[in-house]
């Protein structure tokens, strides 16, 4: 990564963060994280709520973003995605936080809030998509559902590619609710990607995997549903 130049302005926003974060610390909500797997190095327990009310009193700022995340606590590293400006944010940067990330809330955080805004967001998704760890699978799963979700001007051929690397993915237990949520998210753009997210669950009943067989059989009811049918008719009358 590169070199961060600081200045003291900066570093007054940077402290000012931090004491705001210390001084909203809850040491229940931590332990309750921790007990269900959520872990960080440091973890002070601030609410989402809170850390966005945090954010709201600061303007975008590339390099508090930058020294936030560096410091590491679950907290600063939640402010850093909802500080930082998408503009400024590089693939290389992309690449080293995604590839660090230690649970699914900062994947889902940082995917949702900065990595959907970046020009490289398709292309990092993709990438992801066909990464090693399965976070960063993971990452690159949740970023497109976010993507087919806020997008709307995207074409439906941007998403296609996303369902070739299902075949494989699906047979991960650990991805079995983000995969759904994505797959439904882009099978409720238009017809024609619901015809193809349609075909992607009949492929995957067939498989001999057991987990991807069943998250084949509850996306082909949920895709051919009259509901979702219906929602997309609307969508494309518009």
């Amino acid at each position: 990564m590169s070199f961060i130049l600081d200045n003291s302005e900066t570093e007054q926003k940077y402290q000012r963060l931090l004491s705001l974060i210390k001084s909203h610390e809850n040491g229940d909500v931590a332990d309750l994280m921790n007990n269900k797997g959520i872990k960080y190095k440091l973890n002070w327990g601030v609410s989402l709520v809170e850390l966005r009310s945090m954010a709201q009193q600061f303007e975008a700022d590339h390099l508090l973003a930058l020294k936030l995340w560096n410091k590491q606590w679950r907290e600063t590293m939640i402010l850093a995605t909802l500080l930082d400006e998408p503009a400024k944010v590089t693939e290389e940067q992309m690449d080293f936080r995604t590839k660090s990330f230690e649970n699914t809330e900062i994947a889902e955080i940082a995917s949702t809030h900065l990595w959907v805004k970046s020009k490289f967001a398709f292309i990092k998704a993709l990438e992801w998509c066909r990464g090693k760890k399965n976070l960063v699978h993971y990452t690159g799963i949740h970023l497109m559902g976010r993507l087919a979700i806020s997008e709307n001007k995207a074409l439906d051929e941007m998403f296609e590619p996303f369902f070739d690397e299902i075949l494989t993915l699906a047979k991960d237990q650990k991805l079995h609710t983000v995969i759904y949520r994505s797959v439904l998210a882009i099978g409720s753009r238009s017809n024609l990607l619901n015809e193809q997210a349609t075909e992607l669950a009949k492929t995957l009943q067939l498989s001999n995997s057991e987990n991807a067989s069943k998250l084949g059989e509850t996306l082909y009811e949920e895709l051919t549903s009259d509901y979702l049918r219906e929602l997309i008719s609307a969508k494309e009358k518009m």
